[in-house]
């Protein structure tokens, strides 16, 4: 079984098929997106060095860039540890977002309250 069938088969898709998936940016290490991927836009994903992902809205394969330019690069692939969610780190070319922002997460910044972190004397259980 090749590492890409071993992925697939590992992968857990929620109830709707999809899995989200995580981007990343190599260099900053931005988030600069979320996207959905179905089992095949997976495979194209582990495959094909172009990120992939399923357009709920328009119920078709998407590849960011294709129309914009603005294209994604795999550069690696992780699930978390339930194999239900996948952060893809890529290198990104152009904005990441359709907004034309270098991020989607810069278009809506939230005020929520900040919590504050227990003090510790450095032993963590």
């Amino acid at each position: 079984m090749s590492g890409t069938d071993e992925a697939l088969a590992r992968a857990r898709f929620g109830a709707d098929g999809l899995l989200p998936a995580i981007v990343q940016e190599v260099g900053s290490k931005d988030v600069l997106m979320l996207g959905y991927m179905d089992r095949e836009a997976l495979r194209r994903t582990l495959t094909e060095g172009r990120v992939t992902f399923w357009s709920r809205s328009r119920r078709e394969y998407w590849r960011k860039g294709d129309t914009s330019g603005h294209a994604q690069f795999v550069r690696g692939a992780a699930f978390d540890c339930d194999a239900d969610t996948l952060l893809v780190t890529v290198e990104q070319v152009g904005a990441a977002c359709h907004t034309g922002a270098h991020r989607c997460f810069d278009v809506d910044p939230l005020e929520p309250v900040l919590g504050t972190a227990p003090a510790t004397n450095g032993d963590r259980a």
